[in-house]
């Protein structure tokens, strides 16, 4: 089985570059199920409900989140009426959403789906890994494969997370940061790993944001308004091939699509 896991979706460039190149990369490397963070999809800061129903159009299987799945209001009762959006499930009791998908692929098996948020650098909120612990325990009972979304600033909270779920998982895909580490691996006892996927969106900017925004902050330390890039954006994303009978993962590794006119350096 082959999962594609697309980084934080930042605002309309973000959604316009998956859009474009999504079915291409499902096509290319054969994907039989799509995970992608969203909590940055509308203008940089949360989500809406429109913008989760074509995002899903788009050919997402499920949408996972962060820190920001609270800036748009309106996404509270949604979460009711659509089970593939998650949310960090290390948050209080009693908010609305869940952390956890569970479904079928065409392929017939069953794939869950984990969403988590760090405490190093972020709001404190409760352990994520005690809820790992008592989630996959549950999850394992229904499905062989198990992807967790372990949105987190810190690597080192990112690498003890996915150690300590190694082997109990299939991978821990890091999220939040929006920059692409080049740390993917496979852990010995069978969880793909990688500290952060990247963001699907400007990389013409900082951290998906535009660079006069960012630099007045820095420059003066007055808060100003943050306004999403949108100038040639890029789908990060990792493929994840796993073994669907064990659930452990056989390789992973970095995809990136778009960005025509982003300068790289070398290349």
């Amino acid at each position: 089985m082959r999962i594609l896991f697309v980084g934080d979706i930042v605002g309309s460039g973000g959604r316009k570059v998956l859009r474009r190149y999504l079915p291409g990369l499902q096509q290319e490397h054969e994907i039989d199920f799509t995970i992608a963070n969203v909590e940055n999809a509308a203008g940089g800061f949360g989500i809406t409900v429109d913008i989760a129903e074509d995002i899903l159009g788009y050919g997402v299987d499920v949408m996972t989140s962060g820190n920001h799945i609270w800036d748009k209001r309106e996404v509270m009762p949604y979460f009711s009426k659509e089970p593939r959006l998650l949310r960090p499930g290390n948050y209080p009791p009693g908010l609305p959403g869940k952390d956890f998908f569970v479904t079928g692929t065409p392929m017939g098996a069953m794939v869950a789906v984990l969403n988590l948020q760090g405490r190093v650098f972020m709001p404190i909120i409760d352990c994520p890994f005690r809820r790992a612990e008592a989630q996959v325990e549950r999850l394992s009972r229904q499905a062989k494969v198990i992807i967790v979304d372990f949105h987190a600033e810190a690597t080192s909270e990112k690498m003890a997370f996915s150690w300590f779920l190694d082997g109990k998982v299939s991978a821990v895909i890091g999220t939040h940061t929006h920059v692409p580490t080049a740390d993917e691996r496979i852990l010995p006892q069978g969880t793909a790993y990688i500290s952060d996927v990247g963001m699907t969106g400007s990389y013409n900017s900082v951290i998906g944001m535009k660079v006069e925004g960012s630099l007045s902050r820095f420059l003066t330390g007055i808060p100003s308004r943050f306004e999403s890039a949108k100038e040639s954006p890029v789908l990060a994303a990792v493929v994840v091939d796993i073994d669907e009978e064990s659930g452990k993962a056989r390789s992973i590794h970095r995809v990136r699509a778009g960005g025509e006119t982003l300068s790289v350096p070398g290349q």
